[in-house]
């Protein structure tokens, strides 16, 4: 293995006064800083020096500044970047499902990364999970956190307090254990307005032979298409089942399907009261 460099020591910073040692205008803009892992005496080294863009169109980009992905999406996009597309697909999914609704309740936001698509569709929206580390990680990091409400909430434990008219949870459902779907979907129903609507999405039963070990380990209550949409209409008066395969969602053959939708709505009367 052989590196190939010139006889002089140069920084990253000095390489770039030269670069652009024939545009003044820029030079004031080359900030230089320091490698933190680095003595007193170092070079300005660091590969953080600040360069100007090649097109004049791409500064404004600075000031909005690289962006975390979150945990689990940093991970998928490390591991498997395709992965990335088909949350996007899902969460665009949910925000068109629930344009114009005034208050939504996120149940199992994990690292929250698609919520935002949800936000630019309603009024307000309301992310929760039951993992504290997913919680802390976006209270103080999360691009949107001026803007969406994050809290810990185990709804399998009771309703969570506040009105909304519009409630999702994607690949939440399937890890919640067959002896408690039914108090974990009576919570949210007790979290909503008698005319909101709710949006699930979970892997196919049909696709488990393709999962990941990783998937597969928290998969405890996966669903056919004909039992979710059944298990549903024990709390809704109408339930709407569609198919998605990678980024499409569409109304085709169920046992074909990698994943599913079903969108509740209207609940129905008389609901027993959690634990009743």
């Amino acid at each position: 293995l052989f590196q190939f460099s010139g006889a002089e020591s140069l920084s990253f910073h000095a390489y770039a006064l030269s670069r652009y040692a024939d545009r003044p205008d820029l030079l004031t803009r080359i900030r230089p800083v320091r490698d933190p892992a680095a003595g007193d005496g170092a070079l300005y080294n660091s590969l953080r020096t600040e360069l100007p863009t090649e097109e004049a169109q791409y500064e404004d980009l600075k000031g909005v500044g690289a962006q975390a992905l979150g945990l689990m999406t940093g991970y998928a996009y490390a591991t498997n970047p395709k992965r990335l597309a088909f949350t996007l697909s899902r969460y665009k999914f949910v925000a068109k499902m629930l344009t114009g609704k005034t208050s939504v309740l996120e149940i199992g936001c994990a690292d929250a990364f698609g919520t935002p698509l949800v936000l630019q569709e309603v009024g307000a929206l309301t992310a929760a999970d039951f993992d504290w580390m997913f919680v802390r990680e976006a209270q103080a990091s999360h691009p949107f956190r001026d803007r969406i409400t994050f809290l810990r909430h185990d709804m399998v434990e009771g309703p969570l307090a506040g009105v909304f008219d519009g409630a999702f949870c994607l690949d939440v459902l399937e890890h919640i254990a067959p002896e408690a779907e039914s108090r974990f979907v009576l919570n949210v129903c007790e979290s909503l307005t008698d005319d909101g609507v709710f949006v699930v999405g979970i892997p196919s039963l049909e696709s488990q032979v393709y999962a990941s070990e990783i998937s597969k380990a928290g998969h405890v209550n996966c669903k056919t298409g004909e039992e979710l949409r059944a298990f549903m209409l024990k709390f809704f008066s109408n339930v709407f089942l569609f198919s998605m395969n990678d980024e499409v969602v569409h109304t085709g053959f169920t046992p074909m399907a990698h994943y599913l939708f079903a969108i509740g709505a209207g609940k129905r009367p008389g609901l027993a009261a959690p634990g009743g």
